[in-house]
């Protein structure tokens, strides 16, 4: 099973990172469409991915954590809590994002932030997917 996540998280953070930045060369942004319609596809497959990283990074984090409260901060520390901590905040953001492109009558903030929130869930999302996604495929028993 961690193979399988692995795949789709690597194959996910590919998907995005290259959409996000082939996106402007394609798409033609109107008043009424400003994104392009690859991510009506992309936010739901987006939501899975969020959703498989942070479970992994979570028992990540639960592994390292055994080792106790007194135990020295280790690499393997530091890449488990940035993964899960990386994945719960950025997933956080995408949901609020993602749920207010739905409700269009959702207005308290501008279009401009929710586009700029956008770019930040995209440029950074598929960091963390292929971070996840290259441990579990590895093997480490820490990354999964």
């Amino acid at each position: 099973m961690n193979r399988i996540v692995g795949v789709f998280l690597v194959a996910m953070a590919v998907i995005v990172a290259a959409h996000t930045v082939v996106e402007p060369l394609y798409h033609v942004s109107a008043d009424g469409q400003p994104y392009s319609p690859l991510w009506t596809v992309l936010n739901p497959l987006t939501a899975l991915a969020v959703l498989l990283g942070v479970m992994a990074a979570w028992r990540c984090k639960r592994a390292v954590d055994k080792e106790g409260e007194d135990a020295p901060v280790s690499r393997a520390f530091l890449i488990a809590n940035t993964l899960f901590f990386g994945l719960l905040f950025l997933g956080i953001l995408f949901f609020w994002n993602w749920f207010n492109l739905l409700s269009p009558g959702f207005t308290a903030i501008p279009p401009e932030t929710v586009t700029l929130v956008w770019i930040v869930i995209d440029a950074a999302l598929p960091l963390l997917w292929g971070a996840t996604g290259v441990a579990l495929l590895r093997g480490r028993a820490t990354a999964a």
